[in-house]
Parts: structure tokens; sequence; C-alpha cells
């Protein structure tokens, strides 16, 4: 943010002001720590500061004109604050004091029109233009011998899910490494030999959390990245496949479709995604392998260069980058802009005492 062209340090030339508070940070004290039982008062304390360090700048358009980042998904902050005794999550966003505030979180909920979400942090953040490029040359010559891929954990116990159902049609699959995959139509995706029909990268208990490598390998690999909803629909597995040019494979419109509008519009989403529903998979044994061998082999490509097409609006390029890089718009860009465009729409259509 502190690299962004257009600061100001006069809050009157302002069109929006951005709170650097670490929500997520400050929130764990309230999730594990001390003062558990007293979540419904996170968010509070940063209210008090901004009433009582030139209060004006917020009371002038009652906090609309505000926006923050939350590094975690929105349910983590939703718990009701008349909730007796408290659950799960922090208050933060329900709280009366807030409402007027743009929140870019990583998963939003489906009904509140303050919440934005925005991509994932992934392990890639190039420094120039020079190492973007070049990790696009590699994306697009990278041999896909593996027809679908998980990377995650969950789905080992008995309970009928979507990512046990996945683990289910990987581990049952007729189809060995060195087997041809036959369409009987003609019309699906020519599958050369020597093919992993579907992999897994098993994630379990954090062991992916610092090894990009884990998985970011097969994922360059894979022809589909499957993210199936996990305690919450959304993944950051998602972004990560994208940066590896995986089409990605969705089972809830949740886990992107109606998440991240400003990056990936939703009218884009059948060029560059495929969607199960995953009630179709669950519940009435639909094959995920079935569905992806009847895609022909000229759309899959054609998707795979709209993936490759999205890279640089999904990644956080590193700060202090060259300003090749910084020409062009990546996921912090994009999220700003979307922001402003937010805090000035609802300025306009309130009636708020200027």
């Amino acid at each position: 943010m502190l690299e962004y062209p257009c600061l100001t340090s006069d809050p009157n030339q302002a069109n929006a002001i951005y709170l650097p508070y670490y929500a997520a940070i400050d929130a764990l004290r309230y999730l594990y720590g001390p003062e558990v039982n007293n979540s419904m008062e996170h968010g509070l304390e940063l209210y008090d500061y901004l009433q009582d360090n030139e209060g004006w700048i917020w009371s002038r358009n009652h906090g609309a004109d505000h926006f923050l980042v939350m590094s975690r998904p929105a349910w983590d902050f939703s718990q009701a604050v008349d909730v007796d005794p408290p659950i799960w999550g922090t208050s933060f966003l329900e709280l009366p004091e807030f409402y007027n505030v743009t929140v870019l979180i990583v998963e939003g909920r489906a009904w509140p029109w303050q919440e934005q979400a925005v991509p994932y942090l992934t392990s890639f953040h190039p420094p120039n233009l020079g190492f973007l490029e070049s990790w696009i040359k590699r994306v697009k010559v990278s041999k896909r011998t593996t027809l679908m891929l998980f990377a995650g954990g969950g789905g080992v116990g008995s309970t009928p899910n979507i990512r046990r159902s996945i683990r289910n049609e990987c581990e049952s699959s007729n189809f060995s490494s060195n087997s041809d995959i036959y369409v009987n139509n003609g019309e699906g995706f020519d599958y050369p030999k020597t093919r992993k029909v579907c992999d897994i990268v098993d994630c379990s208990n954090g062991i992916c959390e610092h090894d990009p490598i884990r998985y970011m390998r097969p994922m360059l690999q894979a022809t589909f990245c499957l993210q199936p909803p996990g305690d919450t629909p959304t993944r950051r597995s998602t972004f990560d496949g994208i940066l590896a040019g995986c089409i990605p494979v969705f089972f809830e419109e949740l886990s992107a479709k109606s998440q991240y509008g400003w990056h990936l519009p939703e009218e884009m989403y059948r060029d560059f995604a495929v969607f199960i529903p995953k009630e179709d998979v669950v519940l009435k044994g639909l094959r995920i392998l079935d569905v992806l061998t009847g895609i022909p082999r000229n759309e899959v490509l054609r998707m795979r260069e709209k993936v490759i097409e999205l890279i640089p609006r999904v990644l956080y390029r590193k700060h202090g980058s060259s300003s090749g890089l910084r020409a062009r718009k990546d996921a912090f860009d994009i999220a700003v802009e979307g922001a402003l465009q937010r805090i000035d729409s609802r300025l306009k259509a309130s009636d708020f005492d200027q």
C-alpha cells in the first residue's frame, strides 16, 4: 500500500481511507487466547481509536469511505454479538460500528454488500517483469502428463462428501499410468500414453504450508485441478492452480464464481473453468473422469490459454518490484481499484453528511 502511486497525507483530498489494521492477527487472542470469552468485543478497540484520533475523518461519512483487509474467511469474524456462550469466531463483521466499511477478505459471505473476496496469497511474488514472463513461458511449455489433480487433505472418513468421492475415484480408477484413455464418441480429449489419470498431493496436517514445490510441480504437470470445498467453500489452491496453468474444476459456485468478481469476472467462468455440482458426484454417482474426458481437445487447450491469461490478475507482485512489472495490474491493483469504485458509488448513493 505504501507503494501505491496515489497516496495523500491530507484526508480532505482522499477518496478513501485505508486502515492498516491486521484483523486476523488481532483475532488470535479471541480465537485461541485469553479473550476467547469476549470475542464479541473484537474490533471495538479499533473503533475507539478511530473516534479518539481525528475522529472527524471517520464521522464525516460514518466510515463509508474506509476500507481494510481481513486475511481469514468472513465466517471467522461473523459470530452473532449476542451468542452466549460464544462459539467459533469473533463478531467483528457483526458490529454495527463497522457496517459501512468496505472489507477486502479472502472469502466473503453471500449477502453483505461490504464484503468483497480477493485472491489468497500464493508463494509466487515476482520482483520484475522478466521473472513473470519467464514463469508464464514455463507454464505454457509444461508437459501435462496428469489428467486431474487434487492437492489437499480431508476425505479420509466414512462420511460421504466431495473430497471422499474424489479420493475414491482416484484410488479405484481402472487406468494405470501406462494406459490409454479411449473416448468412444471421438470428440473427447486425445490423451497420450504414459499418462496418470488422477494424482493426489496429500497436504494433511499442514505439511504443504511451507513447501510450495510439493504441490506446484504436480500442478504444472496436470491438465485439471480439482477444487472441492472443505471447511469453507474457497481454497488457496484455486490460485496456486491458476498460476500453474491448471484448469480449475469447481463443485460449488461459492468456491469462486460468486466470490472473486473483481479478479475473475463471472461471465468468464465458462472460458477457463469446469463446474460439476458436488451433489451429482456424491449422491448421483457422476464420475468426474467422464465429465473431463468428454471435453474436446481444442476446448481444453483454449481453456488453458485463458487460465494463463489470468495469471497476472491473481498474483501479488513483490514489494519494491520493477517499474515494468508495476505497469501491469496485479491482484493488489485490481483490489484497490475495486474498493475505490465501491466506496465512490456507496457515497453517491447515500445521504451522509459531508
